[in-house]
């Protein structure tokens, strides 16, 4: 059994051909997947996906890199997160690789996530990307970990150093990896996998994107997760079964979701 925590099925090109994208998922045991919303003009895409298929959950928030978009505020993120299907808000975060300039706006973004998380005590989904420094101040100033009395969440697709990891660790988050970890290339982000504990571990697609080997360069999706699952088992020398079975534990009690309920809905 194995957990998509973070895919952006609602994605056209992976909309278009959503039978077959269930099918590879429960051809590849994957009975779950989180799909990610990026933007609020397509959040009602996202939570039509989570109230039609039982297996599959969404959240609510406004990526770092959109800047053509809607501005959420702290109200009415809250108001879209009372759903039950609802279980995390973003994906949120810092991101200055591709934009440039005054980004003092994208830190306010990230500020009314971590609000509204705290408010609605649901886990927070953070993207990080050449921003590192000023995420983790912002985490910290926000409060958005269980140490200072937020839910935390989980550090999206890391590609970071050790060092953020452990920042985040401290503050109760779980690091996320996704394909990337099973690029040849990924020599730094493959020595941190190792040091990760698995009972603080999620796998992820990110799809469409970043397919995981062998499918690099192909169009990603949730019944791909497997790869990266054999690929941190083989990393770390452990049964394959044992990272499914903690990677999905960990899913369940990171977002509130009840497991009995989720296999008898599935």
């Amino acid at each position: 059994m194995y957990i998509d925590s973070h895919c952006h099925i609602n994605f056209p090109e992976l909309a278009a051909r959503m039978p077959e994208v269930l099918a590879k998922m429960a051809e590849n045991k994957v009975t779950h997947a989180l799909c990610v919303s990026v933007d609020l003009p397509d959040f009602p895409q996202v939570l039509a996906l989570a109230e039609q298929y039982p297996h599959i959950y969404a959240s609510v928030g406004v990526h770092p890199d959109y800047v053509d978009t809607p501005e959420p505020s702290v109200e009415q993120l809250v108001a879209l997160a009372d759903h039950p299907k609802i279980i995390a808000i973003g994906e949120t975060g810092l991101d200055y690789f591709r934009l440039e300039g005054d980004l003092e706006w994208q830190r306010e973004r990230f500020r009314t996530h971590i609000k509204t998380s705290r408010i609605t005590r649901k886990p927070l989904i953070i993207h990080t990307r050449a921003a590192s420094e000023d995420t983790i101040r912002l985490m910290q100033e926000e409060g958005a970990g269980t140490d200072k009395g937020g839910v935390a969440g989980v550090m999206h697709c890391f590609t970071e150093s050790l060092e953020v990891a452990e920042a985040a660790l401290a503050m109760g988050f779980y690091i996320s990896f996704s394909g990337i970890v099973t690029f040849k290339s990924a020599r730094d982000l493959q020595a941190v996998a190792r040091v990760v504990p698995l009972e603080r571990m999620l796998i992820e697609t990110d799809s469409p994107y970043l397919a995981p080997m062998p499918h690099r360069g192909k169009m990603n999706e949730p019944g791909f997760v497997k790869h990266v699952a054999e690929y941190i088992a083989d990393l770390k020398g452990v049964p394959l079964a044992q990272v499914a079975q903690q990677t999905s534990d960990n899913f369940f009690n990171l977002f509130n979701v009840v497991h009995e309920q989720a296999h008898e809905k599935a």
